[in-house]
């Protein structure tokens, strides 16, 4: 009997996964079931792992989706961010340069053990 209720439940919990993009914590609260509980599913059930993930990667796909909507309409941010994470074998890379000049002069300390008293 109870393995029929954590079958619906798990069932319940990805559909609310579909519903919020894969957020977790929102998913577990509308179903009302613990974030940890999610995880013991997860690495206990294959077929939930396999539901959960495939939540993950149609949400990934969309927002890929919205980011080319976006650079199609010219939103500068989402170019650079795009290049800059896709693009980086052709130089696109963010970088910080530092630079100083500071004369700087290293001194060699000796440590020389205490001698012992005799």
């Amino acid at each position: 009997m109870k393995s029929n209720k954590s079958d619906t439940l798990r069932k319940k919990l990805i559909s609310e996964l579909e519903k919020n993009r894969g957020l977790i914590s929102i998913s577990c609260k509308k179903v009302g079931v613990h974030r940890s509980t999610y995880y013991d599913w997860y690495n206990k059930y294959p077929e939930f792992k396999k539901a959960a993930d495939e939540v993950i990667e149609l949400t990934i796909d969309n927002v890929e989706s919205k980011l080319h909507e976006n650079i199609d309409e010219g939103c500068k941010d989402s170019i650079k961010f795009y290049l800059s994470t896709k693009a980086k074998s052709r130089g696109y890379v963010q970088r910080q340069e530092i630079s100083h000049d500071v004369d700087t002069q290293s001194k060699l300390i000796e440590w020389k053990p205490a001698i012992e008293k005799e």
